[in-house]
């Protein structure tokens, strides 16, 4: 289903009437065309209420209306102080332009019609609320696959099982190609110094099997693993999430759900721990040279057999240990026979 911004729209149409409004307050448009003029008061009250008179220039003739007058202006400018007489002094506005020039301009008359600039703005400010409280009500769900942890968790995970991968074979590959320089010494008590018997050290104290057994799940995890991690990468944050597509979004939330039994899998057959402990057995080799040559050379002492028989398995043709092993074609030929 296509995304439709609908709120988005209401808050630029909000947008676009508060702009409007701003511009009719800025050039004066909509607003009554007054000027200042003086007012004399013919009868005033304490609470500012009062009649006044001002000569109006467009009828000729002098007026008389009720108005309100500041009751906080000074005393001199009120009856009797001002002239001695029941007269006093106030200052108003005269509207200038329009039907109403010429009559007094107060902001109780301009309340009663509102002015463009004004019902513009009763307007705009409704659907700017509307948008922004809408627009982000809405992305709430967009954003509810934002799982940072769970991405955090998975991408660790990632780079600890191809970095087990890598140091095995890396380990193997150390292996094949010392066997193409030399072979196993004849006899077990010269394997001192010998690179080929080192390497095969490093292989035994990691554990053959499980070594290989570990690696070979840890090229699994890794494989099932990257296609979701890659979907889901928009998924690790607020920002990509709201940022991409709404496809792009549904693919991620769909490879975080993905990655949840992966994690789960993992953890409940301890591959974390074994990716840790199989990385540091791999790399014991590379700490302190003379101590591992002096390991394997007295370990090859007392196991030459072993030696020899994990040499013929890493050197045979077949795929790495720990992996699934090529059929066996004589013993189907057997049974066909």
């Amino acid at each position: 289903m296509r995304h439709v911004p609908f709120f988005r729209w209401v808050l630029t149409a909000g947008v676009v009437l508060f702009a409007c409004a701003v511009g009719l307050y800025a050039t004066g448009s909509g607003a009554e065309d007054v000027r200042q003029i003086d007012l004399t008061v013919l009868d005033e009250k304490p609470d500012g209420s009062c009649t006044v008179q001002w000569n109006d220039p467009y009828r000729h003739r002098t007026r008389q209306a009720s108005y309100r007058c500041d009751p906080a202006r000074p005393d001199l400018l009120k009856a009797p102080k001002y002239d001695g007489s029941s007269h006093g002094w106030d200052t108003g506005y005269m509207v200038t332009e329009g039907p109403l020039r010429g009559d007094l301009w107060s902001l109780a008359t301009e309340d009663v019609d509102s002015s463009p600039p004004e019902i513009l703005l009763m307007l705009g400010t409704p659907l700017i609320a509307v948008g922004l409280v809408g627009g982000n009500l809405r992305a709430l769900p967009r954003v509810l696959g934002v799982r940072t942890r769970l991405i955090r968790r998975a991408t660790n995970l990632f780079e600890a099982a191809g970095r087990v991968a890598e140091e095995y074979e890396r380990a193997v590959a150390v292996v094949r190609e010392a066997s193409r320089l030399e072979t196993l010494p004849p006899d077990a008590g010269n394997g001192l110094g010998s690179p080929l018997v080192t390497a095969l050290w490093v292989l035994r104290e990691a554990g053959p099997e499980k070594t290989g057994e570990t690696a070979a799940a840890a090229r699994t995890l890794a494989d099932r693993l990257r296609g979701p991690l890659q979907a889901a990468a928009p998924a690790a944050g607020l920002r990509t999430m709201l940022r991409i597509g709404p496809a792009a979004r549904s693919r991620a939330t769909e490879a975080v759900a993905e990655l949840r039994p992966l994690l789960a899998e993992a953890e409940r057959d301890n591959l974390p721990e074994r990716f840790a402990q199989t990385a540091v057995d791999l790399l014991r080799g590379q700490d302190a040279p003379d101590f591992v040559a002096l390991a394997a050379g007295a370990d090859f002492a007392r196991h030459p057999a072993a030696y020899r028989r994990l040499l013929t398995e890493l050197t045979a043709p077949a795929v790495l240990p720990g992996t699934a092993k090529a059929p066996r074609r004589g013993r189907w030929w057997r049974r066909r026979g």
